[in-house]
């Protein structure tokens, strides 16, 4: 899964990946405690690939586990490993939640704040770890006006100072509006996606 842009980097929009907005759409930050199953279907033989999730906002960590069957060898391999969870104040007093990148390249701990995690190795990380990039930035034009996280992730690297005398930083009050932009084109995409489904079934 997973194409190759024009300068050989891999695209991860065909990755398996785990995002805080779909855990937040889920109720996944509401009850404190919460488990379950993400099941990603793939491929002309609807091939599917699943994890087990756990999620802790008291502790404030993700926890993942699955099994991995190697292709060369056949072997079977579990993986069971827990990724920290942070918190950033959004505009209307709500908190929004990221993901710490729990990857080690060469000996160096990540330790990003991100907001999507994915599969491109035995584990899941950033995509700065893994060196991806995305489809729509190949695209030109095609999505101005939309909001993605590699924007904000770019906003949050530029954050020095989240507040100053009690008030939020200019830069931080950016990150801050992104958020709030990225959430509302999240919650009018799904709506759109749901209105498209709705009419091919019917259609049907």
């Amino acid at each position: 899964m997973g194409g190759w842009n024009s300068k050989g980097k891999r695209e991860a929009d065909g990755l398996l990946k785990i995002s805080t907005a779909f855990l937040k759409k889920h109720g996944y930050f509401n009850t404190g405690w919460r488990s379950g199953t993400m099941t990603w279907t793939s491929g002309w033989d609807e091939h599917k690939s699943s994890v087990g999730i756990e999620v802790s906002t008291g502790d404030n960590y993700l926890r993942i586990h699955y099994t991995q069957t190697d292709r060369d060898t056949d072997v079977k391999k579990d993986f069971d490993y827990k990724i920290p969870l942070t918190t950033t104040p959004c505009r209307y007093g709500s908190e929004r939640y990221w993901f710490t990148c729990p990857l080690y390249r060469n000996g160096q701990y990540c330790g990003r704040r991100v907001g999507v995690l994915y599969k491109n190795g035995d584990y899941f990380a950033c995509r700065h770890c893994y060196n991806l990039t995305y489809s729509s930035q190949n695209q030109g034009g095609r999505y101005k006006g939309f909001v993605s996280i590699p924007d904000i992730e770019k906003a949050e690297a530029e954050v020095k100072r989240y507040y100053y005398r009690g008030k939020p930083t200019r830069k931080y009050r950016r990150v801050m509006k992104l958020n709030e932009k990225f959430e509302i084109g999240f919650m009018s995409m799904a709506l759109m996606l749901g209105t498209t489904a709705k009419k091919i079934k019917k259609g049907r």
